[in-house]
């Protein structure tokens, strides 16, 4: 929220502070300030605690940031830190390094190549099984 502010802002700030409450009140305004922050803190972390007591022991590890949107889709996608979608495998096995550099792509599924956007001859037979290391033919105007 408050990224964007920088020290030539919050110099600003400092002198119109200054200029509106005055050298004399301005320590008595920051205090004020400070001790309202303190109180409103210690509010909250009251208010958490009584529900967290309120929702009984099978809750006890229930944390408030878990009710961010993005933190509890993640939670209930990933687990316990776990990765039962296998992304991390799928993420491995896409290595966008290798077609950037016209290298050939890493086995997948023991079998290597490289993606072709030409336009494959119609195979002999349609029942035959393809040969060890052979490609299945592609035709891009059906994709």
């Amino acid at each position: 929220m408050f990224t964007d502010v920088g020290g030539l802002k919050l110099l600003t700030l400092a002198v119109l502070a200054i200029v509106v409450f005055g050298p004399d009140k301005l320590p008595k305004l920051i205090q004020d300030t400070m001790g309202f922050i303190r109180k409103v803190r210690s509010f909250a972390d009251t208010a958490k605690e009584d529900i967290r007591s309120e929702l009984g022991p099978d809750f006890k590890d229930f944390e408030f940031e878990d009710l961010n949107p993005k933190t509890f889709v993640r939670k209930q996608l990933m687990g316990d830190q776990q990765d039962p979608l296998g992304l991390k495998d799928m993420k491995e096995s896409l290595d966008i390094r290798s077609v950037l550099d016209d290298k050939p792509a890493a086995p997948v599924n023991g079998r290597t190549g490289s993606v072709s956007f030409e336009k494959a001859a119609a195979p002999a037979s349609a029942s035959a099984p393809l040969q060890p290391g052979e490609r299945p033919p592609f035709d891009p105007d059906a994709t």
